[in-house]
């Protein structure tokens, strides 16, 4: 068993790897390891995670009381405490801002895509929390009903959050959002995204164990998308730039424009 000082220098560790990937700015963010079923060891407020010592950590109890530290708890602390509370098996939360993930959270999408087998048989799919004002009650009101069965999800309007056995495996999760985040947007920008079948997707659930893939995330209808859950396209119509010109024409004279 890991010695909390060397807790201590393995969050200082992921905070600067998090910085140095740009996932947070300024003094965004925030991580936090469970010790015991009394304490956890978490981030303070008002630092750069970039810059942390060991000794800026604040130890607190379950409650988000502090017992000891000479900083101040985040204000986002209680996100932390819930994770805790309704998953016992979670020991490290990791929090942050990565840029193209929090590029979908701020347009209202979930990272749902049945589309790169790793990320099916690690995360299953990385839903969309709705928004609740930071340092509030509200912010983990929209998580309840995903911390349960997900490992990892965004959170709308403001970044992202991935929890896992120890604080590599949250940060790997993390790790693992802002990637595919990245490459479903690259699919998209390339002419959309070409989504697995249901039936592949099923093979790779059940191929979980192979790989000493633990997770209380399961295949639902949706979660994640898999071809036959995705919408059928429009039909496309196409013409000629004189023929456009002439339904504009035709409908500009019927407006009485001309």
């Amino acid at each position: 068993m890991k010695t909390e000082s060397q807790l201590r220098e393995e969050i200082v560790q992921v905070g600067r790897l998090m910085f140095d990937k740009g996932w947070i700015a300024a003094n965004d963010g925030n991580l936090s390891i469970r010790l015991d079923d009394d304490r956890l060891l978490a981030t303070p407020t008002g630092i750069s995670k970039g810059m942390m010592r060991p000794e800026d950590l604040i130890l607190c109890d379950l409650n988000g009381a502090k017992l000891c530290g000479s900083r101040e708890c985040t204000s986002e602390l209680a996100m932390h405490l819930t994770i805790y509370q309704l998953r016992p098996d979670v020991r490290s939360v990791v929090h942050a801002h990565p840029p193209v993930a929090t590029g979908f959270a701020a347009a209202g999408r979930a990272l749902d895509m049945a589309l790169l087998p790793e990320v099916v048989i690690c995360l299953g799919s990385i839903p969309l929390a709705d928004y609740g004002l930071p340092g509030t009650p509200a912010l983990t009101e929209g998580m309840l009903p995903y911390i349960p069965k997900y490992d990892a999800m965004l959170m709308a309007n403001h970044g992202a959050v991935a929890y896992g056995e120890d604080i590599l495996q949250a940060y790997h999760r993390m790790e693992t959002v802002e990637h595919f985040a990245r490459i479903t947007l690259v699919a998209e920008l390339l002419g959309g995204p070409k989504v697995l079948p249901r039936v592949e997707v099923q093979r790779l659930f059940e191929a979980r164990s192979r790989y000493h893939v633990k997770s209380k995330n399961h295949l639902e209808p949706g979660a994640p998308m898999t071809a036959e859950d995705m919408p059928e396209p429009g039909e496309k119509i196409e013409m000629t730039r004189q023929q456009l010109l002439a339904i504009i024409d035709e409908a500009l004279k019927v407006r009485g424009v001309f």
